[in-house]
């Protein structure tokens, strides 16, 4: 250990104000609600608190404290070797959304249940539907093509009885489709996240796990572990993000009149002309992108409606603020 404490940050400063976790982890409030964490806790080089981010069980149950102590939950647990995804980065996605609902909504935070959320690939963390219902008291629909994600998703929902009438899963019986499947023909949606697989291959995402370690350890590393876990479909799919994200939008286009607001997240920046180019070339109403930071790593939300200005102030005033009269 160093005799020299490392000065870190009061805040960071890249997250939205609204995420509970700009300011470093308290490991003695999160032991509190969730004892279970206190065995992988350490002191680390800089006399600091912490644990050893490159164990998957350590991360694993951070993860549990965190939506624990932040979000309300009684229990929450997911099978060997799915993805454990970082809290403070999914809460972003989540605060973004709802700021930019707010723009259509008169300046108001749209919240209440009469909000629909369709979670695209909820995975069996089921994190964004968490974070959704305890910070906005949204709805949501969360699907996937994995039926095993399906069933630990509905088992997280079974444990924590305030989610039991906020999140339906929903299994998406064909890989290839997006909504079709899922959202019935009258159903409408106020807005959809997704975060698709990045990686195009296994082997390109080992690779990048592998970039990824040898960066954080300082060092070559040539065994890629996973402390966040990650299966295909989560980490990868054919053609990655960027095949994945214009299939989502040209199926979106099916049902432009029954969602207020797409989005997703778009890892790779060089990803974002393609998609310009084929909203434009669908015509939407409107498109926007939202950065996003965290630490040294960058991202970006991509919004876009096929509602024009009048059918969504109609949609606004039908479904936001009459329903909650």
């Amino acid at each position: 250990m160093s005799d020299k404490k490392k000065k870190h940050p009061d805040k960071k400063p890249k997250l939205h104000p609204r995420n509970k976790h700009r300011e470093r982890y308290d490991f003695k409030i999160l032991i509190g609600s969730c004892p279970e964490l206190k065995q992988f806790v350490v002191e680390n080089k800089y006399g600091d608190e912490s644990i050893d981010f490159f164990n998957a069980a350590a991360v694993k149950m951070l993860n549990k404290a965190l939506l624990i102590h932040y979000y309300g939950l009684k229990d929450w647990d997911i099978p060997e070797g799915y993805l454990c995804p970082p809290i403070p980065g999914r809460a972003d996605y989540i605060h973004h959304m709802a700021d930019h609902l707010r723009i259509s909504n008169f300046g108001r935070l749209p919240d209440g249940e009469r909000i629909t959320c369709l979670d695209i690939g909820v995975g069996a963390n089921c994190v964004y539907p968490i974070i959704g219902v305890h910070e906005y008291g949204w709805s949501f629909i969360g699907s996937d093509i994995d039926p095993v994600a399906i069933d630990a998703a509905n088992k997280i929902i079974e444990e924590n009885p305030h989610l039991k009438e906020k999140v339906e899963c929903r299994l998406q019986p064909k890989s290839s489709d997006i909504f079709y499947g899922v959202l019935l023909k009258t159903e409408r949606v106020d807005l959809t996240i997704c975060n698709p697989p990045f990686h195009a291959s296994q082997a390109e995402s080992r690779a990048g796990t592998l970039r990824k370690l040898s960066n954080l350890k300082k060092e070559k590393v040539t065994k890629a572990e996973l402390n966040f876990g990650g299966k295909e479909g989560e980490l990868w799919t054919d053609g990655g993000e960027k095949r994945f994200i214009r299939r989502m939008i040209k199926e979106s286009k099916k049902f432009g009149k029954a969602c207020c607001w797409f989005s997703t997240l778009v890892s790779k920046q060089s990803t974002l002309k393609e998609i310009y180019t084929l909203l434009d070339e669908l015509e939407v109403e409107e498109y926007k992108t939202i950065p996003m930071g965290q630490g040294n790593k960058t991202s970006r939300i991509v919004a876009w409606t096929f509602l024009n200005n009048e059918e969504e102030k109609s949609w606004v005033q039908e479904r936001w603020i009459k329903a909650k009269k």
